[in-house]
This record gives C-alpha cells, structure tokens and sequence, in this order.
C-alpha cells in the first residue's frame, strides 16, 4: 500500500489520540512507515473480539454462581488466558490446572497452591476463595 493510502478511518486509536505504526511504500516504491488512526475492517474485527470474550466472561460468571465451574475459570477468562498460560503461570501441568476448575477439586485446594492463582490473578487468596462475581 501506498503511504498517501494509509487508512485514517475512525477506529478504537482515534478516540484516544493514538496512532499505530504501519509499513507502506513511498513515491520511489521503497518500503517506509506512516501512522494510521483505524481501519475500519480491523476495527470490526477487534470489536467482534471484546464481545466473545465478555460473553465468555459472563458465561463463566455465571457457571461460578450456579457451581458448575470454580472462580479460576472466570478469573483466566477476565485476565484472557487459557488453559496453557494459566498453567505456565502457576507453574503446574495443564492438567492439573483444568481438574482445579472443578468446584469440588478447587474447594480443597490449599492456600499454597491458592496463592499461586492469587498471584497470577493479581488478587487476594480471600477474593480468590470467596468469589463474589461483580
């Protein structure tokens, strides 16, 4: 794309006055950077994103409140992890991790391995063990 091509439509940048770097060509035909405010179908796509993911955050909310899930899986889908970073955070097998979402594996879980979550969470083991889902 050209650099006079750059789009500069109306997108989640531009509301705050930021730019994003993009790579176009110049008049010579030599690659260059120019700064663009949005571009529109980007700009649906990362919309579409933040809705799946707080429909996923709901979801899990309210599996948490109805007992089908324990508060680790509504805090991984706040903080947009998976099973894979969540266990490289915590620094335990995928397996493992996904058996704590079980509400009745989570309730004997113990403050050590609590605090691992608390900590990847960034909340207290107390938030953690008495979800409150607001």
């Amino acid at each position: 794309m050209k650099k006079e091509e750059v789009p500069q439509d109306k997108g989640n940048l531009s509301k705050n006055n930021i730019k994003e770097l993009c790579y176009a060509t110049d008049e010579k035909g030599n690659y260059t950077t120019a700064l663009s405010t949005g571009w529109e179908p980007k700009t649906i796509a990362l919309q579409n994103s933040l809705e799946d993911i707080n429909e996923r955050i709901e979801q899990a909310k309210e599996d948490v409140k109805k007992g089908k899930v324990s508060p680790i899986v509504y805090y991984m889908e706040l903080h947009k992890m998976d099973w894979i970073i969540l266990s490289s955070y915590v620094d335990m097998w995928i397996w493992r991790v996904k058996r704590h979402g079980k509400p009745s594996v989570f309730k004997r879980l113990s403050n050590r391995i609590l605090l691992k979550y608390a900590e990847a969470f960034e909340i207290s083991v107390e938030e953690l063990k008495n979800f409150k889902g607001e």
